[in-house]
């Protein structure tokens, strides 16, 4: 079971909490959204790069854990769709949690009929027309942009994007995740209440902290007041 619970949280709150504790985050490069606003998912990486056929799309499913997140490398290509209605309805009989593609989707009713999250550049209509060689690293790794992810990474998304972390260090952040929400959700309850964040923060003071210290930086002063605006 590869299942991460990501109930409540954010990418904005995970990245924040990379930011906390130390963890490099790798971002997918802007563009890539839901194909239905609202839908959210955080899972394993199993990756999969495409060459043109399904098939290696239903050969990464027979290798799926309930909960994983398939990444499909196409290259960030927008000449051709490689993932639709009969792909996608493979993955849930499979038990993947959500799809997210470097690259186009297309059957977009059709998907969001059948409620998978699935992330992408966009729809486009033509499938491809291509059939190339299979590398030997089909299912070993998927680019995302820059980034070269695998099964040691873990994938959030949500409206505000996408973004991967290793495995190894998913625990932690969460943990400083939910603690970062719970302090931002305190501070705007004391906001609607008239609190303002400007007295919740002791800003006249961090302005007189740094008149006398021109190095002391808001940062650090929400770090020693136990505000969350920043990170």
């Amino acid at each position: 079971m590869t299942t991460i619970d990501f109930t409540g949280l954010s990418t904005p709150l995970i990245a924040d909490a990379c930011v906390r504790r130390g963890v490099p985050a790798r971002v997918a490069p802007p563009g890539i959204r839901s194909v239905e606003p609202g839908t959210r998912v955080a899972g394993r990486v199993l990756p999969v790069r495409h060459y043109g056929s399904v098939d290696v799309f239903l050969e990464a499913y027979g290798s799926a854990e309930p909960g994983d997140v398939l990444v499909i490398d196409n290259d960030g290509r927008n000449d051709e769709a490689c993932i639709g209605d009969l792909a996608v309805l493979e993955a849930v009989s499979a038990g993947v949690a959500g799809i997210v593609v470097w690259g186009l989707h297309r059957d977009t009713p059709e998907l969001v009929e059948i409620g998978l999250p699935v992330f992408s550049y966009g729809a486009f209509p033509f499938g491809p027309l291509r059939a190339d060689p299979r590398a030997p690293e089909a299912f070993a790794s998927a680019h995302v942009g820059p980034h070269l992810v695998g099964a040691s990474s873990a994938v959030f998304a949500d409206d505000d994007g996408v973004l991967f972390v290793s495995r190894d260090r998913v625990g932690e952040v969460l943990e400083t995740a939910r603690a970062i929400s719970a302090t931002e959700r305190a501070q705007a309850e004391q906001i609607r209440a008239g609190r303002t964040l400007r007295q919740q923060t002791a800003f006249d003071d961090y302005l007189f902290r740094r008149a006398q210290d021109p190095g002391y930086t808001f940062r650090a002063h929400l770090r020693a007041i136990g505000g969350a605006i920043e990170e």
